[in-house]
């Protein structure tokens, strides 16, 4: 671990952005290509109608691979957490929930969209012209959904198993081996678009196989037929761990369905009809994802060296870092620019040929649609480095943006002022806006970056070093903001001369991983909503969790050799297998702790209300998600105590006088 942290901080930039990019570039453009790939041989053999049928068949797809990234991040996230925690039993429970729930629901799926698939096609835009192909290709592709999500849930916890060469190999080899079948269905086998689908179902199929042989092979863990037992908890906690994954993939589909329906709505209105808008615009899409994926996976290799670099005060590496990434990033958009609007025609032209009005829009759609695909060089790097350094609302709000915030609406207004032609306006509208943010936030965070902010005043550990205890004891005290908690538990240590540990700890967290104080005091105990957007594909455990891993790591070393009172950080939960600990949670009235927090914090009545409120929030929530109890139930604790019924003095003279108690009574230990 120390190794790689010096390498972050001290090996050349361009050096690491290769070493960290390229994998992921590889990795994402194998994505982009597997669906590409059936369009290509598809316009060639069957011809455009058979394209516009896969495009209204994507979104059925993409639903199917949110769910598995929800269950393959989520295990991914999982497995990291309670690796960092040394608990492997629990890390392969939540690994084989994983798989359990990914194979429940891919059924379920496979089943539902079987049935239901003409409703569904419906949903997703499809006409009448496109009814017979996309059925035809949407059947074979349901047949073979939980092979596609199962593989894919295995493949993200693959990688976060270490080996992500294995779960690179098994998609690269999946994609070549579709590539190789897709032109023996359709052009030796004469299967037209059901050809294309088999091909695609049986390289899902290799894929899964090569990921399931994996199982036996994990490293970190072993997963046995004790650990395949459908925990619902467990289950749970892993979904909300790749949430963020799901929320991504499930905007494309909502901006498909709407896109497909408008350009179908549109289209019928203009000499294109309906199928040619759908169809081009289809292929449009994914000619510029191919651009996003370099431009995505650029930008998240580049993420750790940002993050390191960052909480390591060394802001001429993240600075430098950024440069770089934009400036690739721009060059590359650049030259798809250039591509899209000189020739438009030999792009489209990869995909099959079509009539004149075929070639004519497909020309109009890339030169308007992807007039400033520029921005996007700017746009999706500076979302991920808001990620890397642990700004997760701007970062999510940048990651929001530009599909929801702004091209649904785009569509949808300018559709109806401009008909056809507005639908290809939202495109630059959309990049237009989400750059002016994205540039706007970056400016701004570069002009202020190293500029700290005073540091907060940590307690000086001057509690005495005779130990007034005969045994050996920690005590852990979780408290609502403004309860006095933390003042009680420093008398405690005081009266009983053992250690206190509170910010404290954000010195020896800074000591072991060579991040600044201030870096960690702002991302940790800081779980929010938005703070699910920074655990996505690739992007590993964010700021919080490594953060929450590295605390939890000292916290018992510290537990180990002494005596001591350790203030929030879920310590009770962290140290909860332990006998020799006392679990405290102080709270107080609202009316209370409005009072002190004006008499101590300096805060108006408002202000100090807020406060409280929110920060409780921030606590409830951070204790919720890395312990999946809730930070109010009493029964986590073995001492509940109203800092405001005896007074702050009296409270700790009282859990004093227990641990007294429990001491000669050989209770607590």
């Amino acid at each position: 671990m120390e190794k790689e942290e010096n390498i972050l901080g001290t090996e050349k930039i361009g050096k690491l952005i290769r070493k960290f990019s390229i994998p992921c570039i590889i990795s994402l453009l194998v994505n982009s290509l597997y669906n590409i790939v059936d369009q290509i041989f598809i316009g060639w053999g069957v011809g455009y109608l058979g394209n516009g049928a896969t495009n209204v068949v994507f979104p059925i797809t993409i639903i199917c691979l949110a769910f598995a990234l929800m269950f393959g991040d989520g295990s991914s996230a999982y497995l990291s957490l309670k690796l960092g925690e040394k608990k492997k039993d629990k890390a392969a429970k939540g690994v084989a929930n994983g798989i359990i729930v990914a194979v429940i629901i891919s059924t379920i799926l496979c089943i539902i969209t079987l049935v239901f698939l003409p409703q569904l096609l419906n949903v997703f835009g499809c006409t009448d012209n496109l009814r017979e192909y996309a059925q035809n290709y949407g059947f074979i592709i349901a047949i073979g959904l939980p092979f596609m999500m199962i593989g894919t849930t295995l493949n993200s916890i693959i990688r976060a198993d270490g080996n992500p060469k294995y779960a690179m190999t098994s998609m690269v080899t999946g994609a070549i081996l579709n590539i190789i079948l897709d032109p023996i269905f359709i052009f030796v086998f004469h299967m037209g678009v059901q050809g294309a689908a088999i091909a695609t179902i049986l390289s899902q199929i290799f894929t899964f196989t090569m990921n399931v042989l994996y199982i036996r092979k994990f490293k970190s863990i072993k997963l046995d037929k004790e650990t395949f037992k459908l925990k619902p908890a467990v289950a749970k906690k892993v979904s909300t761990l790749g949430i963020s994954s799901f929320i991504t993939q499930m905007s494309f589909v909502i901006v498909m369905a709407i896109e497909n329906n408008l350009f179908g709505k549109y289209g019928l209105d203009t000499k294109f009809g309906a199928e040619i808008p759908i169809t081009v615009f289809g292929i449009v899409m994914k000619i510029s994802q191919i651009l996003n994926s370099i431009i995505i996976g650029l930008s998240t290799g580049a993420q750790p060296i940002i993050g390191y670099n960052y909480g390591a005060e060394k802001y001429d590496r993240v600075k430098k870092t950024l440069k770089m990434v934009l400036g690739c990033s721009v060059i590359i958009s650049t030259i798809a620019f250039i591509l899209f609007q000189t020739i438009p025609e030999k792009l489209i032209s990869i995909f099959g040929s079509g009539d004149e009005n075929y070639m004519e829009f497909a020309c109009l759609a890339f030169r308007t649609y992807l007039l400033l695909c520029i921005c996007n060089g700017i746009q999706i790097p500076a979302g991920i480095f808001f990620q890397a350094i642990g700004k997760s609302v701007k970062s999510a709000i940048l990651s929001l943006s530009r599909q929801i915030l702004f091209l649904i609406p785009a569509m949808i207004v300018l559709g109806k002022i401009f008909g056809l032609n507005g639908l290809l306006y939202s495109g630059p509208v959309a990049d237009g806006l989400a750059f002016v943010i994205a540039g706007t936030l970056l400016i701004i965070e570069i002009t202020h970056i190293g500029k700290r902010k005073s540091k907060s005043e940590a307690l000086i550990d001057d509690t005495s070093t005779q130990s007034k205890v005969d045994k050996h004891i920690v005590i852990t005290i979780a408290r609502e903001y403004g309860s006095g908690g933390r003042y009680v538990g420093r008398l405690i240590a005081d009266k009983l001369g053992i250690k206190f540990y509170d910010k404290d700890l954000i010195e020896k967290v800074a000591e072991e991983t060579g991040l600044s104080e201030e870096f960690i005091e702002s991302n940790e105990q800081q779980r929010n909503t938005l703070a699910n957007f920074s655990n996505g594909y690739y992007f590993g455990l964010n700021n919080g969790d490594e953060l929450f891993v590295k605390e939890s790591e000292i916290i018992k070393k510290l537990a180990d050799e002494q005596s001591c009172v350790i203030i929030g950080r879920c310590a009770d939960f962290v140290l909860k297998e332990r006998k020799d600990v006392l679990k405290i949670f102080i709270y107080s009235d609202m009316k209370d702790k409005v009072k002190r927090a004006i008499e101590i914090y300096g805060l108006n009545e408002t202000t100090a209300k807020k406060e409280i409120t929110r920060i409780d929030k921030l606590r409830a929530n951070h204790y919720k998600y890395y312990t999946e109890n809730e930070w109010k139930d009493y029964s986590n604790y073995d001492i509940c105590i109203n800092s405001d019924a005896l007074g702050v003095e009296k409270s700790a003279d009282l859990i004093c006088q227990i641990v007294k108690e429990k001491e000669k009574a050989k209770i607590l230990f």
